[in-house]
C-alpha cells in the first residue's frame, strides 16, 4: 500500500506531517509543499503515478574516467579549481559588491576563449556596451567571447541549445527570471529555480556554467543555502576594497581540495595573479613595532605568511572596545580570557584592536599563539624581532597544541629569510635548517620566556 504523501520544506528539506505557514526547522515562511507519491505499487497507480525508468547501477570497484579539465592559463584560478575547469560542472562565485567578481570572470572568460573554448557571457545587470567598455579597459576587446544581456531564463536556455557553448557565465543568478515561478527576480523561489535549471542544463548538455551570486551583509551568498548544495564548486572572492589584494577561496569543490586560495592584486589593468603571496603580504611591513607579529599559516595546500597587528590602549569611557578585522571575534575573546586567567595579564579597561594586514581572513586555530603574542607585545610595549615567526593553537587550560603541516610552515619561513620560529613543543623531533626553533609547552611559559615576567594584575 502506498504511503500517504507528506509535506516537505523546499528551503531546508525538513519533513512535516501537515502543512503550516512556517517551517519549524529553518523558520522560513510559505515554503512547505505537499510531496507527490512516486511509489510504483497499486496504490500509486490508482492515484495516477507512472512507473519510473530503471537506473544504472555500479559498484565501488568500477573505475570511471577522470572528468576532462581545461586550463584557464591563470595559475591562481586553476589552483582554486583543482587543476582547471571541469566539463559539465556548475560553479557559484560570491563576493561583496564592487570587489571585482565581474572583472575576474571576464578575464577568465577571455583566457578560456583563447584556449579554444566557446564562451558565452550573459549579463543580467549590465548592457553589452558596458561589458565591452570594461573589456577595452582590460585590453580584452579582441578576445572571442560572445556577449548577451538578458534575464529571461527560457530565452537564455533556448539560445544556449542553439549555440552549444563550452562555457556559460551568468552574471548574476539573482537577476535571472523564470516564467514558471510566480515571484519577482531575486526572490528565494526564483533564485532556487533558476540555479536548478542552469545546473541541470549544464549536466545534460555537457557544458560548464559559472553563476555569480550576490552576498548578504553577513557575507554569505544571498538566497537559499540549497543553491550551494546544487552546484559542484562554491568560490568566494574576498578582500578589502581599501587594499589591492583579492583572495579567491574555494569553500566547496567536488573536483579538488576545499579551502584552497588564489591571490590576486587589483591593478589598473584588472586582476594580476600573485605567485608568492607571503612576500606580497609582508612587503609593506616596516621596522619592528610593538603589536606586530608574523604568523605562518596554511591556506588550502599552500603556506602563507602574514602580519598580525594589535593595539592595546586605555578605554577613555570605561567601556572597553574589542575590534577585529580578518579574524574571529569570539576567538579573540577566548585568547584574552586565557591570557588573564593563566598568565595574570588583565585586559579590563583596555581597548583591544586586532587586524590581519593585507585584507586576508584567517580561520585556522594555529593563529592563536601569534594573536596572543601580538596582544602581549602591544600591552607591554615590547617589539618582537622582525625575523621571528610564530604559530600554535592555545587551549583553555593555557597549553599549546601542535598544528598540522608544521614542516611546510617552517620551510616557507626559512625561504623568506626568517631566522627564528616560536611554536608549541611537538611530540616528534623537528628539523629546520637555518631556523632556530623555540618550542614552548604552554602560554604562561611563552609569555615569561619571550616578554619576561608579566605585569602585575590591575
Amino acid at each position: 500500500m502506498a504511503r500517504d504523501p507528506g509535506f516537505r520544506c523546499s528551503e531546508c528539506g525538513a519533513s512535516h506531517s501537515k502543512w503550516s505557514g512556517r517551517c519549524e526547522a529553518c523558520g522560513a515562511w510559505n515554503t512547505i509543499t505537499e510531496d507527490q507519491a512516486l511509489t510504483a505499487g497499486p496504490g500509486a497507480r490508482a492515484l495516477g503515478a507512472r512507473r519510473g525508468a530503471a537506473i544504472r547501477l555500479t559498484d565501488l570497484a568500477t573505475q570511471d574516467a577522470e572528468p576532462p579539465r581545461t586550463d584557464s592559463g591563470v595559475a591562481e584560478l586553476d589552483r582554486v579549481l583543482g587543476g582547471g575547469l571541469v566539463r559539465a560542472s556548475a560553479l557559484l562565485v560570491g563576493g561583496d559588491p564592487g570587489i571585482g567578481k565581474s572583472t575576474l570572470l571576464l578575464q577568465a572568460a577571455a583566457r578560456f576563449a583563447r584556449n579554444g573554448l566557446k564562451v558565452i557571457y550573459v549579463s543580467g545587470e549590465e548592457s553589452t556596451a558596458q561589458v565591452q567598455m570594461r573589456a577595452r579597459r582590460l585590453g580584452l576587446e579582441k578576445s572571442p567571447v560572445i556577449l548577451a544581456a538578458e534575464t529571461a531564463l527560457r530565452d537564455i536556455l533556448t539560445t544556449l541549445e542553439a549555440q552549444a557553448p563550452d562555457l556559460v557565465i551568468i552574471d548574476s543568478i539573482q537577476t535571472m527570471w523564470a516564467d514558471t515561478v510566480e515571484s519577482a527576480p531575486g526572490s528565494v523561489s526564483q533564485v532556487r529555480a533558476c540555479a536548478h535549471e542552469l545546473t541541470n542544463f549544464a549536466k545534460r548538455r555537457g557544458l560548464s556554467v559559472i553563476m555569480v551570486g550576490h552576498v548578504t551583509k553577513e557575507g554569505t551568498i544571498a538566497g537559499p543555502r540549497v543553491i550551494e548544495h546544487m552546484v559542484d564548486t562554491v568560490l568566494y572572492f574576498e578582500g578589502d576594497r581599501g587594499h589591492q589584494f583579492r583572495i579567491l577561496r574555494a569553500v566547496k569543490n567536488r573536483f579538488g581540495p576545499a579551502d584552497e586560495i588564489g591571490v590576486f592584486e587589483m591593478t589598473g589593468k584588472g586582476l594580476a595573479e600573485v605567485r608568492n603571496p607571503s612576500a606580497l603580504f609582508l612587503s609593506e611591513r616596516g621596522q619592528p613595532a610593538p603589536g606586530s607579529v608574523v604568523f605562518a599559516g596554511i591556506e588550502g595546500t599552500r603556506p602563507v605568511l602574514c602580519e598580525i597587528q594589535a593595539l592595546v590602549a586605555p578605554a577613555p569611557h570605561g567601556q572597553p572596545r574589542r575590534s577585529v578585522v580578518g579574524w574571529d571575534g569570539t576567538r579573540l575573546a577566548m585568547i584574552l580570557a586565557v591570557l588573564e586567567a593563566r598568565c595574570g595579564l588583565p585586559f579590563a579597561g583596555l581597548d583591544v584592536y586586532l587586524n590581519v594586514a593585507g585584507g586576508l581572513r584567517i580561520s585556522e586555530p594555529a593563529a592563536d599563539l601569534a594573536v596572543a603574542a601580538a596582544l602581549v607585545s602591544a600591552r607591554e610595549d615590547v617589539a618582537l624581532p622582525e625575523t621571528t615567526v610564530i604559530f600554535g593553537e592555545i587551549s583553555l587550560s593555557g597549553a599549546l597544541r601542535p598544528v598540522v603541516q608544521t614542516e611546510i610552515r617552517l620551510k616557507e619561513a626559512q625561504k623568506l629569510g626568517f631566522t627564528t620560529a616560536i611554536l608549541p613543543k611537538a611530540a616528534k623531533r623537528l628539523t629546520a635548517p637555518g631556523l632556530a626553533l623555540r618550542q614552548v609547552p604552554d602560554l604562561a611559559g611563552f609569555v615569561a620566556d619571550v616578554f619576561g615576567a608579566p605585569a602585575a594584575a590591575g
